[in-house]
């Protein structure tokens, strides 16, 4: 972001002079400290200046005053470290780690330096606290598997973030929790350029005296003005907080006493001219009557301000009907060759479960942004959606609202309402992979779900983690159920006993055996005895199997073959009787009276109990334990014994981890990889049968054979098992397999469906007719991009690339990008089942905590779940949600996709990025106020010989910023797409380069006539390239702000903005070169350039009332400090940890470090700035 500023560097390069650099002396400035470090990676070391900078240099510190320029000068930890840090090549390598280390500096800056203060840490230091606790566990989640923060080598970014950790690493914090960040900060600060600013860093654990190295709080911690400490006594932990509390005091004291004298200086001020009262953006609507599909109105003047709806009104349907996202749009057909080539991605729509989320919001705007973007580029351009694919959560919502609201169950529906459109291509699918025998049938212990009376994969099961004993609720179940126990009881032998434990007691009622070690001398006499079942006659052999742990228990274990996956391996080395005692529904069955037909965890307490009776019982003790959840049901899951249908994943799971090996797919981001491999490699074959009522049904048959020559099948022997595409081609097989006729074949179809995760994984082709040849299959498959959630890589991306590798040969799609899970605000997954849901359509238009409400009467939920939704609504969202607009969501979901694996999504967020829509509807609406009507474009984009400096610099950054978000969306990099742009418009055109032209149109001498049409050049070129950058991630604001502007050349300009060219570095390269030989001149001569912040301000002499200009700051602080003020009361407040909701806490730290802090920081920068020209 400084790059237009920070062409100064090569002027180290004119003279042989030293750069001087002045710095503060206090031991604990890590602003100073930064560029102090930054400096000794510098191959030309400046001098260093403990004193006060020259007047007219600078009056802040730290500065570099530039060698071989008296008046050049570079102030702010930002600016001057970057410039020392680059001749060190610590900038990163390339576009991309130069935009990540500025993006970490920026959030050193921005971020953790507002909340890294000794005050804050402390766990009763109120929001504050928790705000840093929370910015460095997300610090901690970045750096789990890195060990810098930019590329391979110590950059910029570990020397900013690091020095602004500083001092929450030297004081008493708790950094258990923060092992990678701990990690992190030690390397660096044990580097050779650390440690000679540094010395030693000791890190304080406990309360008590910072050692003399440490450099912490100078006279307020009791050392010296230079530094040294005091001797003494150390202090305890009672006076270390007092006195941080009296400093505190005395600081707001002060601050007090100075914003009085700054307002009774600017009454004078502020009297002459009323504050006028802050409007809220208002709702304009689209009035003029425009058929359906027609082009929108855009000769009418431009509404006041910035509305969603007014925008957002028919351009969608006029986009649709010119045929904008056909991909054959200005081709004669598909086929027709397009050297920029082909982009396809597909993915299936949400659901039919409700309606959306913000989940499917972020997947469709980033799918949106890349799509629009390829077809930008001038692509062929396909976005293929699908068909809904929830199986399980499909059947278990509609079924509560068939119920609910016409009472009639899904048996009095039938089986022919599921989606048979792409049943063809499953059939063909299970076919082809059944006759190759990659699909089998077999009897196995399978994961059960007694709720959805159906199997479910292991990957939908949920491991609860119990730390002892725990209720937990159970469908079903009135009462909360016990887990977290160990039950240990006896099982008799003719003369002795043997103990053994449990932590299901009631699957003792389906025991087969005992076993032990076989080298455990404690059971060595019991070779080839029995153990008596209490509750029947059934005789327990003692085996001896290498599994038993001789050191848990008594080294004496219970094996239950029918309902436990290490127990049903021991029953296939022993051969023991597989006794199944549950049904489907979970009842008991093949079990003694009283537990026949019990549920079974009221069998639990009966076995207890009957056990005591009995005298057998011997102890319940807490347990450790892993509670297996079904995902979809919440329901405990059991192993129970079913003949499914399996797919064989051993070679297809190995050629999907070669393709990712060897380069021919790529997932991003790589963090991923590790996940990959691990899945890939140690595959378990898949189960598909699933027992649910819609889907698609399985296409296997069972075979009974009307011949007496022909002895009955068993469901499990897949001899007996034949697949067909119809049930006549099935028959066909079946008589020429058993060698009959037809006629003596009978076949039953299995009732199962399949897992709708096979169907899925044949979508990128079955999309386009697969089997059958097509024209569309030719062209797009296989598929560019695959583009999802990270929560689904093995449910759906895995399944997917195995499918299409064994069916037809070739990838799905080059590339994974897996984006970031959306959460609601407590961090758990929004859910349609949970009803933590946020439409995305409250956002776009805004709903009322009544409308939210009002919602959940229509949901799936029962009244107790419905009255908590309410309650979280009300905490959340106490005034609703406002209006924010499509692009305003957009803009903000792509933003978000920085946060790692995770969103926690902030509403205040999204709706800062309105006021930045009002902010280009403003800026476009000045512009073309400058421009005039009768202004023409040059027909290209280039310099001629008269632009000043400020023309120059301008463009500089348009060039920056289209270079940004070609990377950007080259790597999948969102948030250095936003930032560039926000930058570009926000900070750069609007606050810096509107505001220096507007005094040039106000002349009128000849010589400012020509630089005013420069200026609109300028300022054309600009907007036409700003919008077009945004129009991505922003459609509709930029359409309607692109109609309104001027062509080019009007005769072949495509007729609207989404299929545009997207900016390209070449296109406005030159002004990058020119710009950049000619600031290291001019901006000597025409500017004082202040880097002071991460943007860069530029104070152009002779252009801007700087008087005027610093009255109106100096109201802005004072507004923003009176905010500030009120705030930090309330939060300091004793009791506000107690009753103020965490979220409304987050919302308040936000507020200060996020809104107003960053605002009052720029208010003092840019006062800084406009001091320095007077």
């Amino acid at each position: 972001l400084l790059e237009g500023v920070i062409k100064l560097f090569s002027l180290q390069y004119l003279v042989p002079e030293m750069d001087t650099l002045y710095v503060s002396s206090h031991p604990d400035d890590f602003r100073s400290l930064l560029v102090l470090i930054a400096a000794q990676y510098s191959p030309s070391s400046p001098r260093i200046v403990t004193e006060e900078p020259p007047a007219e240099v600078a009056r802040a510190r730290p500065t570099l005053r530039v060698a071989g320029d008296q008046s050049a000068a570079l102030l702010g930890a930002g600016a001057v470290s970057w410039y020392l840090a680059a001749q060190g090549n610590r900038t990163g390598r390339g576009a991309k780690q130069e935009s990540q280390v500025w993006q970490w500096l920026s959030f050193a800056e921005n971020e953790l330096t507002p909340v890294s203060f000794p005050k804050n840490f402390y766990p009763d230091s109120g929001s504050l606290f928790l705000q840093l606790l929370r910015i460095l566990k997300v610090l901690d989640q970045v750096l789990e598997s890195r060990t810098y923060l930019v590329g391979e080598n110590v950059t910029l970014a570990d020397m900013a973030v690091a020095m602004a950790a500083l001092l929450p690493f030297k004081y008493p914090m708790d950094r258990k929790t923060l092992v990678n960040v701990s990690r992190w900060f030690d390397t660096c600060v044990h580097q050779p350029q650390f440690l000679k600013v540094l010395g030693k860093i000791s890190l304080c654990e406990k309360m008590g005296p910072v050692p003399p190295t440490s450099a912490s709080a100078a006279s307020a911690d009791g050392t010296t003005p230079s530094g040294a400490p005091v001797s003494g006594p150390p202090k305890t932990e009672a006076q270390l907080k007092k006195e941080a509390k009296k400093k505190e005091k005395l600081e707001k004291f002060q601050q007090k006493k100075e914003m009085e004298e700054k307002k009774k200086q600017m009454q004078s001020q502020t009297e002459k001219k009323a504050k006028p009262e802050r409007k809220e953006l208002g709702v304009i609507t689209y009035n003029v009557p425009t058929p359906a599909g027609e082009k929108k109105d855009v000769l009418s003047p431009l509404p006041d301000s910035y509305s969603p709806q007014y925008v957002e009104a028919a351009w969608y349907p006029w986009w649709e009907k010119q045929g904008f996202f056909k991909p054959e749009y200005r081709r004669k057909n598909i086929s027709e060759p397009n050297p920029r080539g082909v982009f396809m991605m597909c993915i299936p729509p949400p659901n039919v479960t409700g309606s959306l989320h913000l989940g499917h919001a972020l997947t469709n705007s980033i799918q949106d942004c890349l799509t629009r973007w390829h077809r930008m580029r001038g692509e062929t351009t396909l976005w293929n959606p699908g068909c809904d694919h929830a199986g399980i959560a499909t059947q278990v919502v509609v079924e509560k609202k068939l119920m609910r609201e016409q009472g009639v169950s899904r048996h009095d529906l039938g089986r022919e309402l599921g989606s048979r459109k792409l049943s063809f291509a499953v059939q063909e699918a299970f076919v082809r992979l059944h006759e190759e025998g990659v699909i089998y049938r077999s009897k196995r212990l399978v994961n059960w779900s007694c709720t959805l009376n159906s199997a479910i994969s292991d990957i939908e099961v949920d491991k609860g983690e119990l730390a002892g004993r725990t209720l937990l609720p159970v469908p079903g179940y009135k009462e909360k159920v016990e887990f977290g126990v160990l039950v240990s009881f006896s099982y008799r032998l003719e003369d002795e006993e043997v103990v053994v434990a449990t932590t299901r007691i009631e699957t003792m009622l389906g025991d087969t055996a005992v076993a032990v070690h076989p080298s455990d001398p404690r059971y060595q006499h019991l070779r080839g005895k029995v153990a008596f079942h209490p509750f029947c006659d059934r005789r327990l052999p003692i085996v001896f199997d290498d599994f038993v742990d001789m050191n848990f228990g008594t080294g004496a274990v219970k094996i239950t073959p029918a309902h436990d996956h290490n127990d049903y391996e021991v029953g296939e080395r022993h051969s023991l009787p597989f006794i199944n005692i549950l049904d489907e529904n979970g009842f008991l069955i093949n079990v003694p009276p009283p537990f026949l037909g019990m549920k079974r965890f009221e069998a639990r307490k009966a076995v207890l109990q009957a056990l005591k009776d009995r005298g057998q019982f011997k102890e319940i003790k807490d347990n450790p334990m892993v509670v297996p959840v079904c995902s979809r049901s919440k329901d405990i899951v059991e192993p129970l014994l079913k003949p499914q249908w399996y797919v064989d994943c051993t070679e297809m799971g190995k050629q999907a981890a070669d393709a990712v090996r060897s380069g021919e797919l790529r997932i991003l981001p790589d963090h991923h990889l590790k996940t990959w491999f691990n899945w890939m490699d140690n595959i378990r074959d898949w189960c598909i049968s699933r027992q649910l009522w819609w889907g698609h049904r399985i296409p296997a048959y069972f075979i009974t054979v009307n011949d007496s020559s022909v002895k009955p099948g068993e469901d499990v022997d897949g001899h007996y098992w034949v697949s067909g595409r119809s049930e006549e081609e099935a028959k066909e097989k079946a008589a020429k397999r058993f060698n009959v006729t037809m006629d003596k074949i009978s076949l039953r179809q299995d009732e199962d469906v399949l897992d709708t995760w096979f169907s899925s994984g044949i979508f990128p082709f079955s999309i386009f007719g697969w089997p059958n040849e097509s024209e569309d299959l030719s062209v797009f498959y296989p598929g560019t991009l695959l583009e999802t959630g990270h929560d689904i890589l093995f449910f759906w991306v895995a399944r997917m690339v195995m499918m299409a590798l064994k069916l037809t040969g070739k990838l799905p799609f080059k590339e994974v990008y897996l984006h970031a899970v959306v959460r609601d605000a407590h961090g758990r997954k929004m859910s349609k089942s949970l009803g933590n849901v946020i439409d995305p359509l409250d956002v776009i238009t805004g709903i009322s905590l009544e409308g939210l409400h009002a919602q959940l009467k229509d949901s799936n939920l029962d009244p107790v779940e419905t009255e908590k939704a309410k309650q979280g609504q009300k905490s959340d969202y106490p005034g609703g949600i406002p209006e924010c607009g499509t692009d305003a969501l957009r803009f903000a979901l792509c933003a978000y996709t920085s946060q790692g694996r995770d969103i926690n999504l902030d509403v205040n967020r999204i709706l800062g990025y309105r006021h930045f829509c009002n902010k280009l509807w403003n800026a476009v609406k000045f512009a073309m106020k400058t421009l005039g009507e009768g202004f023409v474009p040059s027909e290209e984009a280039q310099l001629c010989s008269d632009e000043n400096v400020m023309e120059r610099w301008i463009l500089s950054r348009l060039c920056a910023a289209v270079s940004l978000c070609g990377n950007g969306f080259q790597e999948y990099d969102f948030p250095a797409i936003t930032t560039a742009t926000y930058n570009f418009w926000l900070y750069e055109l609007c606050d810096i380069y509107l505001e220096s032209i507007k005094p040039v149109f106000s002349r009128t001498d000849p010589e400012g006539q020509t630089q005013a049409d420069v200026c609109r050049q300028t300022l054309y070129t600009c907007l036409e390239v700003g919008l077009r950058l945004l129009s991505p991630i922003m459609p509709f604001v930029t359409e309607e702000l692109f109609q309104r502007l001027p062509r080019r050349r009007p005769q072949d300009c495509p007729p609207s903005i989404s299929v545009t060219s997207y900016p390209e570095s070449s296109e406005v390269r030159h002004e990058q070169r020119l710009g950049g030989g000619v600031k290291v001149q001019s901006t000597r001569a025409d500017c004082k350039t202040t880097p002071q912040h991460p943007r860069g301000r530029f104070a152009v002499q002779g252009l801007i009332d700087v008087e005027k200009e610093l009255a109106k700051l100096h109201a802005k602080r004072a507004e923003l400090e009176k905010q500030l003020e009120k705030l930090q009361e309330r939060t300091e407040k004793s009791d506000y940890l107690e009753k103020v909701p965490a979220k409304v806490q987050e919302q308040d730290a936000e507020k200060v470090r996020g809104q107003i802090q960053t605002e009052l920081q720029k208010v003092k920068e840019a006062t800084e700035n406009f001091r320095r020209m007077l």
